[in-house]
């Protein structure tokens, strides 16, 4: 009987080692994944973040269309901006309004 309760108790041992360690390697694996996603995004963010840091400012971009686009660019009354809509095959063409909430 002694045998018997020390085999069940070593099986019963090796079972629950062997959960465990499957599970412990199954949250390793997610804790990597997360790692990584974060990683990606963290790098995406850093190229928004310099994007609109360096690019979004009114001074930036006019001191680059004087540096890159000279004469290429020029200002568009807003008045003069049109929206071209597809709706149920129908062609629309509409004013652009501001709409300020």
């Amino acid at each position: 009987m002694k045998k018997f309760a020390l085999a069940l108790v070593i099986f019963f041992l090796v079972l629950s080692t062997a959960i465990i360690k499957n599970t412990t390697k199954q949250i390793e694996d997610e804790i990597f994944t997360k790692k990584e996603n974060i990683r990606v995004l963290k790098s995406e963010f850093e190229n928004i973040s310099f994007e609109h840091d360096y690019l979004s400012s009114a001074e930036r971009l006019l001191e680059y269309q004087s540096q890159y686009f000279e004469n290429d660019l020029i200002q568009k009354n807003i008045n003069d901006i049109k929206i071209y809509n597809i709706l149920d095959d129908k062609n629309k063409i509409q004013n652009f309004k501001i709409i300020k909430e």
